[in-house]
């Protein structure tokens, strides 16, 4: 029995004595937000939409030509209105002050010495907005 116990003692030892070989492991995420390839982040935007099963109970599902139209006149409106309240402050005349209503809001403006003052109200909530626009003076 000895025989036999040598020769895988000596391998066993020459085993154990012997260099062992290995690479370092790296991790590299695949998320773009933690390092990752910005390349994808469209897959993994894709696929989370795809999983992503949550549908909004409030989003319209339809939109008729009328309320495509009435959103469309609306914002004309609100447009021109804007344009109005700009030419009257800033305009070739500028008024030092005024109050304009229209569907459901208020605005009012008034002029300081440095200053344009803009105060946007929802008259259903009471919510208020304030713009504060500075005002330059010219130099001739």
């Amino acid at each position: 029995m000895p025989n036999t116990f040598l020769p895988a003692a000596a391998i066993l030892t020459l085993a154990a004595a012997s260099p062992a070989f290995a690479q370092d492991l790296v991790h590299e995420p695949i998320s773009p937000t933690f390092g990752g390839n910005p390349f994808n982040s469209n897959h993994i935007l894709g696929t989370a939409n795809a999983q992503n099963d949550y549908r909004d109970p409030e989003a319209r599902t339809s939109d008729s030509q009328a309320d495509i139209f009435a959103r469309q006149l609306q914002s004309r409106l609100l447009s021109a209105l804007s344009s109005q309240i700009v030419d009257a402050i800033f305009g070739e005349n500028p008024q030092e002050s005024g109050v304009i209503s229209f569907g459901g809001q208020t605005i009012e403006f008034f002029r300081s010495l440095d200053s344009v003052t803009l105060i946007i109200r929802d008259d259903t909530t009471g919510e208020e907005t304030r713009i504060v626009v500075p005002l330059f003076l010219e130099v001739n």
